[in-house]
């Protein structure tokens, strides 16, 4: 239903969610959940039915634990929601990781206003991340930006229209690169941050420190577990021996057994291994991640592969595969791209023992985000 040009939807049930360090992380998730819901199912029933979340759905809490707002796909477009339970709706206040984070930035931010008691969300307005970032007013004190209502767009379905009509529309400013963290001080916040006595780690340290980190998947992941006294097993040994978790079955990882090609050039015996699967989107196609040991799991080395979901299809020439450091930084032989149109792409990786590796996929999967696999 609409009044005047303002959105108005229904709250849907939601499904259950996890736990958070502090009920106000809580009742911040509670407040997307039921926004983005109520959102989604319209923006699919009424202008797009591919519209998603644009992240792993089993990683939405590990920004709520933190930030409000979440982020939806339309194709090339992305939306970033902003709920507030304020019955004054003067401005859109929109937390500062959505527009200085690289990774983060959308297109689009959607005000909502949230009456839960009343059972329904209101779409009062929206506005581009350039309008944001050059006629916001920065707040250094909770670090948000915020537009007054009356610059903001009032009826929704003029972003539509304006697509249709300006589809060259500069919608982004640019913004400054964050720094590189190393590892030992990642290490050193995943110990500081972890308590929730600190009710805000985002306002506790430096913004380009804080934003460097919170952009690390893996490392926002472990923040909320740490946060939650629930670390979860993010071990591929452990899972081989154990089983995957249920949190990285979750963000899509099983436990299968492998054919593997044959070795060497005269054998054509199949070999069979136990390892890991998950299943990606790439442009819009389904893939296979593969991790196994090569060897017996003392020897900790393992291959790390790229197939099409389908064995009758390839992989087609651009598409890159790449490890790096849990620290993002590239080593010797850590990536492998294919030149021509080919059957799989691998990396082979000799790991000590603890150590933790990212992998990355070019183009990127749909939902990405970054993960630590420890090994």
């Amino acid at each position: 239903m609409t009044f005047d040009t303002q959105l108005t939807l229904e709250i849907l049930p939601t499904r259950e969610l996890p736990a958070f360090s502090t009920s106000g992380a809580s009742w911040r998730a509670y407040l997307n959940q039921i926004s983005l819901e109520a959102f989604l199912a319209w923006v699919k029933a009424e202008q797009n039915p591919s519209a998603r979340v644009a992240t792993q759905l089993a990683a939405l809490p590990s920004f709520w634990e933190f930030v409000n707002g979440c982020v939806i796909a339309i194709q090339d477009i992305r939306l970033v929601l902003i709920p507030t339970t304020a019955i004054d709706t003067a401005e859109l206040r929109v937390p500062q990781e959505w527009l200085d984070i690289p990774d983060w930035i959308a297109d689009y931010y959607i005000a909502i206003q949230v009456n839960s008691n009343a059972g329904w969300v209101s779409i009062y307005g929206y506005t581009t991340h350039r309008q944001l970032k050059t006629k916001g007013v920065y707040d250094a004190s909770d670090r948000t930006y915020s537009l007054d209502t009356d610059d903001l767009i009032k009826d929704i379905n003029g972003l539509w229209i304006t697509r249709q009509l300006c589809p060259t529309e500069i919608l982004r400013e640019s913004v400054a690169p964050l720094p590189n963290l190393p590892l030992t001080q990642a290490q050193n916040l995943l110990q500081r941050l972890r308590h929730s006595e600190i009710v805000f780690p985002r306002l506790a340290i430096p913004w380009e420190i804080w934003g460097a980190f919170i952009a690390h998947g893996g490392w926002r992941q472990q923040l909320y577990e740490h946060r939650q006294g629930t670390l979860q097993q993010w071990s591929i040994p452990q899972w081989l021996q154990s089983g995957v978790s249920n949190l990285a079955q979750q963000f899509g990882w099983n436990l299968t057994l492998l054919q593997l090609a044959p070795r060497g050039v005269r054998s054509r015996e199949v070999e069979e291994s136990g390892g890991l699967t998950r299943q990606l989107t790439l442009a819009g196609n389904f893939y296979e991640l593969r991790v196994f040991p090569i060897g017996d799991l003392a020897d900790n080395t393992w291959r790390f592969e790229l197939r099409n979901a389908n064995p009758q299809q390839i992989i087609p020439a651009g598409f890159k595969l790449r490890l790096l450091t849990e620290d993002l930084q590239p080593f010797a032989n850590n990536e492998d791209t294919a030149q021509e149109v080919i059957a799989q792409l691998y990396v082979d990786v000799v790991m000590e023992p603890g150590e933790g590796i990212v992998w990355e996929v070019e183009p990127t999967p749909e939902g990405y985000e970054r993960e630590i696999l420890q090994f």
